[in-house]
């Protein structure tokens, strides 16, 4: 009896095994903070590297790499705060392993309200991409989902 169950869950945990391995993950995750003392809106989002340098075309190991995500970034988030379109300013990105983190930010940020993004980034490329952002503002925590039909959103505060 016990050599049946033995059995039988090898072979469930087999199923299950080959059913998923085919199965990739596309996701983002960003975390949108507000420095109260110089009233900046900063972003920091961590991507999968295989995933950017295949949206970008470019190879994360060579010099143009930063570049490419910069002007990636640039096409694919937008920030609006209270009603008023807001430029992004990419402050850098780093390659580690299989992660690539990208910082960029909004400055001169008084007040919040209500806040705004578009964030398309890797959806056009993957259709099954979630990104997902985490807003703190003065304490307050919200999350934002981006996906394939829902590349906006807006919290108010």
């Amino acid at each position: 009896m016990k050599k049946s169950i033995f059995i039988l869950s090898l072979g469930i945990l087999l199923i299950s095994f080959f059913s998923f391995k085919d199965f990739d993950f596309f996701s983002s995750m960003t975390k949108v903070d507000y420095i109260d003392g110089s009233k900046t809106l900063k972003f920091t989002t961590k991507l999968n590297t295989n995933h950017i340098s295949q949206a970008v075309k470019i190879d994360p190991s060579t010099a143009g790499f930063e570049a490419e995500v910069k002007k990636y970034v640039n096409n694919n988030v937008d920030v609006a705060i209270n009603g008023a379109a807001k430029t992004l300013t990419f402050t850098g990105s780093q390659v580690n392993g299989e992660s690539v983190w990208v910082y960029y930010e909004v400055g001169n940020v008084s007040d919040i309200s209500s806040l705004k993004i578009k964030n398309s980034i890797l959806i056009g490329q993957f259709p099954k991409q979630v990104n997902i952002m985490n807003i703190t503002y003065k304490g307050t925590l919200k999350t934002l989902n981006f996906q394939k039909g829902k590349e906006s959103s807006e919290v108010t505060f």
